[in-house]
């Protein structure tokens, strides 16, 4: 299963990026997530680990598996019969940027629940670059 969501955002891919990969403050501006643990501060780099309590699924621990700093980074996680693997890719335009969000799930455990994991990740997709464009955009109209 494999689902997508892109948006436009009218902020410099710079304060787009230092917003979506401040990983810790992600439950202040998408209600896809409800708690994150960071056993460790410190930039995204290949490795770095965070626990999340995810809107309907179950609580995951995410490491990034790669990483091109400014532009994209990709995490993975197991859960019992499932693996998940989540891209977070920002493009420069002339306007901003579009940012681009995919989760891919798979295993015995995607397929059985598969129409309560579709649904769970569009909306989560959703929610998630909906409040990444609010952050970011309130950000550079503050300064």
């Amino acid at each position: 299963m494999r689902c997508e969501r892109s948006i436009q955002i009218a902020t410099p891919p710079g304060v787009v990026w230092a917003v979506m990969t401040n990983v810790a403050h992600w439950p202040e501006w998408t209600p896809s997530v409800r708690r994150v643990e960071v056993p460790r501060s410190g930039p995204l780099q290949v490795g770095f680990a965070a626990r999340l309590w995810v809107r309907g699924m179950p609580a995951a621990t995410w490491v990034i598996t790669e990483l091109v700093e400014g532009r994209s980074f990709t995490w993975a996680t197991r859960t019992p019969g499932a693996r998940s693997v989540a891209s977070h890719v920002v493009k420069p335009v002339a306007s901003g940027c579009v940012v681009t969000l995919t989760v891919e799930v798979e295993g015995v455990g995607a397929l059985l629940l598969r129409p309560l994991v579709a649904r769970a990740s569009r909306r989560n997709l959703r929610f998630e670059a909906e409040g990444l464009k609010r952050r970011a955009e309130s950000l550079v109209v503050a300064r």
